[in-house]
């Protein structure tokens, strides 16, 4: 009896939240109740501050929407977007939690190869607390899966791997395409399910999708910061890709992993590809001006902590990408704020926090 207690506690139920970026009632919570009530969620409202949001009942939340940004965060309330899902990432900073799992609102439970319920972020756990293998490449994946292991060849010097700091869930159904892959393909679905969890090489960027994702907040938090976005900006949709690419970039500084693969979720419907557009055009031509820079972008010695990494990122962002439009001496700028606000709400232990160097008592 007493084991069979202990397996029914969920994985990290007291060192996890889930935030949710959102504009509308939560009903798509109902399908995740088995598997999300025992956790706390941080919901975001993005939009209209009036609007009221509709939470099922039997949820442990809380709520914010901009009125309470702005009040918490005064003049740096201006580094969160408005009017666009990157507005998330302030669930982040206020989180109290170890690890974060964010999920969008159109992201239903999707099904194994078997016709089970995937519970998503049971497999995220999994995927932050085993370790990453960014230095070489093992042929069957994730060794540390059941029935998988470092294949003959593997230098036993690296088979300890790193801590994982970032786990990057996929999609059934909707694939998420930019626009122009959407206009040429609009009724491609995605049904191939895939068994697999890769670690992402060090020095190779990827993708970042924002809506099925998980990772360690002490470890990596300070940089999953979504950009400016959405209102008043001159992009959208690349909220995710920003975020991805700074992490990519400081996790192989400081020497740990992220993963790809497993789990899916199902995503339930596709954005409109003309509105899409609309906000990627100016991303779609900068994107091969910004991969460029982050492949090139080299971290000095002095660059112990994400904070300080992320700040050298802001300044070479604004010495290198500032030539290529203004936006990004703007992002930059936020960059910076965004860092000021995180140590403002996130003091380290016995002093209090300076973005720059150790805490003052």
């Amino acid at each position: 009896m007493a084991s069979a207690s202990r397996a029914a506690t969920p994985l990290l139920k007291d060192e996890l939240d889930i935030v949710i970026p959102t504009i509308r009632n939560l009903d798509f919570l109902e399908m995740w109740r088995p598997f999300f009530q025992p956790y706390h969620l941080i919901i975001v409202q993005d939009g209209d501050p009036n609007k009221t949001i509709r939470v099922p009942e039997g949820f442990d939340y809380e709520l914010y929407n901009r009125n309470d940004i702005n009040r918490m965060l005064g003049p740096k309330a201006s580094c969160i977007s408005f009017k666009d899902s990157a507005c998330r990432c302030f669930g982040y900073m206020v989180s109290k939690k170890k690890y974060i799992y964010t999920i969008d609102d159109d992201c239903f439970v999707a099904k194994d190869p078997s016709g089970k319920d995937i519970n998503a972020l049971e497999q995220h756990i999994k995927n932050l607390l085993s370790p990453s293998t960014p230095f070489f490449f093992n042929t069957l994946y994730d060794p540390y899966r059941d029935g998988a292991d470092f294949v003959r060849g593997y230098p036993f010097s690296l088979r300890e791997g790193v801590p994982t700091a970032v786990s990057h869930g996929l999609w059934l159904n909707i694939p998420d395409y930019d626009a122009p892959t959407q206009l040429v393909k609009p009724l491609e679905r995605n049904t191939r399910y895939v068994d697999a969890i890769l670690t992402i090489p060090k020095g190779t960027l990827f993708p970042m999708c924002g809506m099925n994702l998980a990772f360690d907040r002490e470890l990596i938090g300070p940089a999953m910061y979504f950009g400016l976005m959405g209102d008043g900006q001159p992009i959208g949709r690349y909220d995710d890709m920003w975020a991805g690419w700074c992490t990519k970039v400081i996790t192989d500084h400081l020497g740990l992993g992220v993963k790809t693969g497993l789990p899916y979720i199902w995503h339930s419907k596709a954005s409109n590809p003309f509105v899409n557009l609309k906000k990627e055009y100016n991303g779609i031509f900068w994107q091969e001006e910004l991969i460029p820079f982050f492949q090139s972008v080299s971290m000095p010695k002095e660059a112990t902590t994400v904070q300080k990494c992320y700040l050298e990122l802001a300044k070479q962002v604004r010495a290198k990408l500032g030539k290529v439009d203004g936006y990004f001496n703007k992002l930059a700028d936020s960059m910076v704020t965004w860092i000021e606000a995180w140590d403002e709400l996130n003091p380290p232990k016995g002093g209090v926090a300076t973005a720059n160097g150790p805490p003052k008592k």
